[in-house]
């Protein structure tokens, strides 16, 4: 029943999204700011989250939310499912989305993607990459937008882990500004390369803003991946935090 549960959610997800790439490239010749515009993705991830709830009964919770800091920061995410990149829309705030380029090229998704001003780098780049999103990422936040990374670069199986990149960190050490560590369990019912989605809650952590200042990229990035995956092999071992099957 539940895979049966999980396609009806897979149509809804493809429809869903389609009709708000359609809204958000309506939306984007109006004399509106991105900080203005950005309800629109902030809605569409709120919609597939709680729909997911309803559909496949798959719920979240979000704490930490008062680590989050009132200046615009660099978020560094634990990828571990689709989940996570429609949840970042709302749990934290505005913010520049760093992205394989590829994404863009997307029709109707990746062009409305596009008007939000991601950083689209191409990953095979090497230290070229890094550099369009320290460049990149400086305009983002003197804008007023935060930036969004996953430093691991690709969505990773549950208990797993891979070398985080430095652009993240070295963009947050350079520009001055504090780097937020988040954790979550979604890749447990949610898993990458599946359609099923396992019934359960998703626990989003916040975790606490790490100063960088007197810190160099490398401590930094160390910093945040040892707290992101303590605290998501915290949140696994607790009840509730995997599936039972």
């Amino acid at each position: 029943m539940q895979y049966v549960r999980s396609l009806v959610y897979f149509v809804l997800f493809i429809a869903t999204t389609a009709v708000f790439g359609v809204i958000v490239l309506c939306s984007a010749v109006l004399p509106l700011t991105i900080h203005q515009r950005y309800v629109i993705p902030r809605t569409w991830g709120l919609f597939l989250t709680r729909l997911a709830g309803v559909v496949c009964g798959l719920t979240y919770t979000v704490e930490g939310q008062e680590n989050l800091p009132k200046e615009p920061f660099v978020s560094l995410w634990k990828h571990s499912s689709t989940w996570d990149t429609f949840a970042q829309m709302f749990v934290v705030p505005p913010a520049s989305w760093l992205l394989k380029r590829e994404v863009v090229w997307i029709p109707i998704v990746g062009w409305a993607v596009a008007t939000y001003k991601p950083i689209a780098i191409n990953r095979s780049a090497g230290h070229s990459a890094v550099n369009q999103v320290v460049l990149q990422g400086k305009e983002r936040l003197k804008a007023g937008m935060g930036v969004i990374v996953y430093p691991e670069g690709t969505r990773v199986a549950p208990g797993q882990t891979r070398k985080y990149g430095i652009s993240g960190a070295l963009l947050a050490t350079e520009a001055g500004v504090p780097v937020v560590p988040i954790a979550h369990n979604s890749g447990y019912f949610w898993r990458r390369h599946s359609m099923l989605k396992k019934a359960g809650n998703i626990r989003v952590v916040i975790g606490p803003p790490i100063d960088t200042k007197g810190r160099t990229a490398r401590e930094v990035n160390e910093l945040a991946q040892q707290w992101i995956e303590a605290k998501v092999a915290e949140i696994v071992a607790q009840p509730g935090g995997q599936p039972r099957d």
